[in-house]
């Protein structure tokens, strides 16, 4: 029979069929012993960078290892609350958030893992969290995979509804903002924070170190499922200050001084005005108020000429409102007798320039507290022309013209004295200096000069902040201070002169009924770079309540007003005056006069 082809033949042997396997060789010993040393090398190596790693390298690895584990928390650089003397707020950092969308990670709760939502799904349910349009939405990530901004400045409540819808793919970047919840009212002092939260101007620049609060990186361990553990927390490392810094300045005073100045400055067509109160025993500053102003939370919008405060940077003569000051100077040097006269012509000559009373009409023989009553030009001039120049100077020098106020009000800057030997060759120099005129201050240096007066003679610091306070504990009123440059007695003769300006001029309508104010007016032609501007005046009023136990002054200082009538007494006397009536009511002064009090009071 014929076999297929390919087969092999059933009837082979069975040793024939057996030949293909390979037979056992015993291998050679050295071989063997190869193999074995190979092994063995390999195995003692591992076991020498076993030991290496955990006896040599122990630092290195444990370093590799804290640096995979460790998650660093940057701080967000939040800023310390700011607060006026009663504990209100002024400046806060408030948390916002920033929302994050990654498109190709959108997934609904409940999904499959792998499954992603579509951009419109999303939109749909954030346009609702958020009272946008969805087609806003869209258009801001449309074709866009990740990373995308949808919206930020979101308060913490509606972030936390964001987070409720449990989307993913949404990121919520936390970022504090500072806030000004009493709007322009501190703006000219406080200052405000840019975009990048850097300080522009105020206390936020002056004070920055201050004002950043206590934060450092955080650096926790976490176990190998995200868990923190809590030996990889330093002492401290969790640690947040909640300090205060307290202002001295009272809102409820601010916003009754801003008011008024912003109402006059309308009525008159101002450029400008300032009012300033201060608390004579220490030199806290109560109110310290400006218009124009600004929203420092929408800085952008205002000019930067605004973020100054004029009222402690800006230079100008003050006038009349100096000569109660100068008056002083001539009692302490002796000069004038506090019982004597002086004799006011009206007009005279010194040195062939002309000088006149603003009335331009002489008031005969009249003694101090007249020489006020009617802002004498000519009789200040004789009463200070019975000190020698260099005396007048020196005093001058002495009391800080020239000298920039010891204050913690960011700007503040020196006056202008003429030097030495121009004053003192000159008879016209001493001449004008005496009704105010000829060298020039700040409104924030004439306040603390007046302060001198109602304190008995003592040269305080003006300042607005009373220091850093935890939680809500306020500080306390620092005691009376300052250097001591009069006689308390010639302080006192000459407050009591200026209360006769208060209480014989109705017009002026300062006085209230039970108090004992006084006061003096201002209106100084208005001088740039040495020369007067024609037609420009700066009207101004300070006044001293109560004389008998002088505890406030108040400036006001109105810079261009417009019109035929525009005197101190007719546009700075009123905001004055309204400073003052809530000055009363919120310090809770007490009336110097209680009988006259009630009997001012309208029958029932």
């Amino acid at each position: 029979m014929a076999q297929a082809p390919g087969t092999r033949p059933t009837g082979a042997p069975r040793a024939q069929r057996r030949s293909r396997v390979v037979p056992i060789q015993t291998l050679p010993n050295h071989r063997l012993v190869a193999v074995y040393l190979l092994l063995s090398l390999g195995l003692g190596g591992l076991a020498v960078r076993l030991a290496w790693l955990q006896v040599v390298d122990t630092r290195n690895l444990q370093t590799k290892a804290r640096a995979i584990q460790t998650q660093s928390e940057r701080p967000l650089g939040k800023r310390r609350t700011i607060v006026d003397r009663a504990g209100r707020l002024v400046a806060l950092d408030e948390e916002r958030f920033t929302l994050w969308a990654h498109p190709r990670y959108f997934n609904f709760p409940g999904d499959d893992p792998q499954k992603v939502r579509r951009p419109e799904e999303v939109a749909a349910r954030l346009a609702v969290v958020l009272a946008v349009p969805a087609d806003s939405l869209l258009e801001t990530m449309a074709g866009r995979r990740s990373g995308v901004k949808l919206r930020s400045d979101i308060d913490p409540e509606t972030a936390a509804r964001i987070g409720r819808l449990g989307i993913s793919g949404l990121d919520l970047e936390a970022y504090p903002q500072r806030i000004y919840p009493q709007g322009s009212l501190f703006a000219n002092v406080v200052g405000f924070l840019n975009l990048e939260r850097v300080p522009q101007a105020g206390l936020e620049q002056s004070q920055d170190r201050d004002l950043k609060r206590q934060e450092t990186t955080v650096s926790m361990r976490r176990g190998a499922d995200g868990t923190p553990l809590p030996e990889g927390l330093s002492a401290g490392s969790l640690y947040g200050d909640d300090l205060r810094l307290q202002l001295t300045l009272d809102a409820r005073l601010q916003q009754v001084a801003q008011q008024a100045l912003a109402n006059q400055v309308k009525k008159w067509s101002a450029k400008r005005a300032a009012a300033l109160v201060m608390d004579v025993r220490n030199g806290e500053m109560l109110a310290l108020a400006s218009y124009p102003s600004y929203d420092p939370n929408r800085f952008w919008q205002a000019s930067p000429a605004l973020f100054r405060e004029w009222s402690v940077q800006d230079l100008y003569e003050p006038g009349s409102t100096f000569k109660p000051i100068n008056l002083a100077i001539a009692l302490q040097e002796k000069g004038i007798d506090p019982k004597g006269t002086v004799h006011d012509s009206g007009q005279l000559s010194i040195g062939g320039w002309p000088i006149f009373n603003a009335n331009r009409q002489g008031n005969g023989v009249i003694d101090f507290p007249t020489v006020l009553e009617v802002s004498s030009n000519v009789g200040m001039v004789n009463a200070m022309a019975t000190i020698k120049r260099d005396r007048f100077w020196h005093w001058l020098r002495t009391i800080g013209i020239d000298t920039r106020p010891d204050t913690d009000l960011p700007g503040a800057v020196a006056g202008e004295l003429k030097p030495r030997n121009v004053f003192t060759g000159h008879a016209i120099e001493p001449a004008v200096a005496a009704f105010g005129q000829g060298f020039s201050l700040t409104p924030l240096k004439l306040v603390q000069l007046h302060a001198m007066l109602a304190n008995g003679g003592r040269l305080v610091s003006p300042h607005i902040t009373r220091g850093m306070r935890s939680g809500d504990a306020l500080a306390p009123a620092p005691r009376a201070s300052g250097l001591q440059v009069l006689d308390p007695q010639v302080t006192r003769t000459v407050m009591g002169w200026m209360e006769t300006v208060v209480t014989n001029s109705a017009s002026l309508g300062i006085r209230v009924p039970g108090y004992r104010i006084g006061g003096k007016t201002g209106t100084a032609q208005k001088a740039e770079r040495g020369v007067y501007i024609p037609g420009a005046l700066i009207t101004s009023f300070v006044g001293h309540l109560p004389i008998d136990d002088p505890r406030y002054v108040v400036l006001v200082v109105v810079d261009e007003p417009k019109g035929g009538n525009a005197y101190g007494s007719t546009v700075a006397a009123p905001v004055a005056r309204q400073i003052i009536d809530a000055l009363l009511v919120l310090e809770s002064i007490p009336p110097s006069r209680p009988a006259e009090l009630g009997a001012a009071k309208p029958p029932r």
